[in-house]
């Protein structure tokens, strides 16, 4: 009987062997796949962050191109701004040769060659994109477009803080200014 009962004591040994041994597994697995879904959640949330990085270097770079764009058609417009705010100066030395001549009395044969040249080359400088400010007489003063020399008592009530006389005329290369019109303006 008592090898009966060391019998039974060995198999309830080993019973409880096999219980440990099956808790354990399972406590080992279920470690493992807590460990398998942190490690799942860890990519997801390293994938999402690879995701926001790409989409902020994405967006920066597109930024970038938009503005180096907008950068080069705006040089392309004014890269001959410096030439032209030059010839804007004989230009104006051409129109004070013909109030000159005309002054003087001199003959239109003289001054026909001359209105040749100065035609061509105003042709020119608004083939190139360059506009005259024209027709500011009576019109509203504008600090943006002009620059006032002087105020002289306006001749008439109207004229008040408007452009009565132009000294020298002002210039626009598409919507930038290139010279402001310098102006009189009644007070």
């Amino acid at each position: 009987m008592k090898d009966q009962m060391a019998e039974k004591d060995n198999l309830e040994k080993e019973e409880i062997l096999k219980d440990q041994t099956t808790a354990t597994e399972h406590v080992e697995q279920a470690s493992m796949e807590q460990d398998q879904e942190t490690d799942d959640q860890k990519l997801v949330k390293e994938n999402q962050e690879l995701k926001e990085k790409y989409l902020r270097l994405y967006s920066e770079f597109d930024n970038y191109r938009r503005r180096t764009a907008k950068e080069r058609l705006e040089l392309i417009k004014t890269a001959s701004e410096d030439v032209l705010k030059d010839l804007i100066t004989v230009v104006d030395d051409f129109e004070r040769a013909f109030k000159a001549e005309e002054s003087k009395g001199h003959e239109a044969n003289d001054q026909e060659g001359n209105r040749l040249i100065y035609q061509k080359l105003v042709k020119i400088m608004e083939s190139k994109g360059l506009k005259p400010m024209n027709d500011l007489h009576g019109k509203p003063f504008d600090a943006e477009t002009q620059e006032a020399i002087t105020q002289i008592p306006a001749p008439t009530e109207d004229l008040k803080g408007k452009v009565v006389d132009v000294v020298e005329k002002g210039y626009t290369l598409g919507d930038k200014v290139v010279r402001y019109a310098k102006v009189v303006i009644g007070a």
